[in-house]
């Protein structure tokens, strides 16, 4: 585990500079390409949904009617980058499982106000041809994931069968009492830089929304949430705070944990915790 850090800090955004100046006037990043084997096993094709784009997987042998819609971490402001497919890929092995991937608008240039219409309009179209539908994602993904579970819920759209969330950002503002204890242990996330990312992805909302900010919402009536995260991140913090208050609301998810994972530690496939993790996860997608 300790070994993997350093490859992984692709994931979200790191390091003491000023966002702001590093985005400002950037070209719009595009995604990393579906690897060769996802291609090989799946179907891809590309389409734009309510002013996005959207990729699907669909296998090319056995589509069970499960799908999963993933929505990518990289603190709101990064693309869709390698480690992210190769967890789906490995999420979604051997399951029959279709995998819906929406490329929201990142900030600045785009917002959450922008992101949620469309990602409606994404579920409805999912949840019109699906049996099931799986809401995922990490990191920001995970809170944007978590987020839509909520607005479903609230605007009494079908719901879905699960959600499944990989080191979740809950709180844009990052106010969790015990966030400084962790972050000498983080080698990948700082408070300062999520902030700043926080506040182009809120732009003139309320940054405690619930949409925003889900460990803020009321979380009853939610389907079964699954939460996997390691102790070695800034967002454990406010995951555990989720966790404690999901078995409280009732929710029949699960909370894996590793002590010593690092931020979305489950990207590191070649380890025992990964394996451990995604085994769980597509014995979810295949039932």
């Amino acid at each position: 585990m300790t070994a993997s850090r350093a490859l992984l800090r692709l994931l979200s955004p790191r390091g003491g500079g000023d966002l702001s100046a590093e985005l400002d006037g950037r070209e719009y990043p595009g995604p990393a390409p579906v690897p060769r084997s996802l291609q090989a096993s799946h179907e891809v094709s590309e389409s734009i949904v309510a002013g996005i784009p959207v990729i699907r997987l669909t296998p090319r042998t056995g589509p069970n009617g499960h799908h999963l819609i993933y929505t990518h971490g990289g603190g709101y402001v990064r693309p869709l980058m390698s480690p992210q497919w190769h967890m789906i890929a490995t999420a979604i092995r051997d399951t029959g499982a279709t995998v819906t991937v929406p490329l929201y608008r990142l900030a600045p240039e785009g917002c959450a106000a922008e992101a949620y219409p469309a990602l409606r309009a994404v579920h409805e179209q999912v949840a019109a041809e699906a049996d099931a539908v799986t809401l995922a994602g990490d990191s920001a993904g995970g809170g944007l994931a978590l987020g839509q579970a909520i607005d479903h819920r609230d605007r009494g759209t079908p719901p879905v069968r699960q959600v499944l969330l990989f080191a979740p950002w809950l709180d844009l503002e990052l106010r969790h009492p015990g966030i400084p204890a962790l972050q000498p242990l983080d080698t990948m996330l700082r408070v300062e830089v999520l902030r700043a990312a926080g506040r182009m992805w809120a732009r003139n909302q309320d940054p405690a929304d619930p949409l925003l900010s889900p460990i803020r919402a009321d979380l009853a009536g939610l389907p079964p949430v699954h939460l996997f995260q390691g102790g070695h991140d800034i967002l454990a913090a406010d995951a555990r705070d989720l966790a404690v208050r999901l078995r409280a609301a009732g929710n029949a998810g699960t909370a894996t944990w590793a002590d010593d994972g690092f931020h979305v530690y489950v990207a590191a496939t070649w380890t025992p915790e990964s394996r451990a993790a995604f085994t769980q996860v597509r014995e979810l997608l295949a039932a």
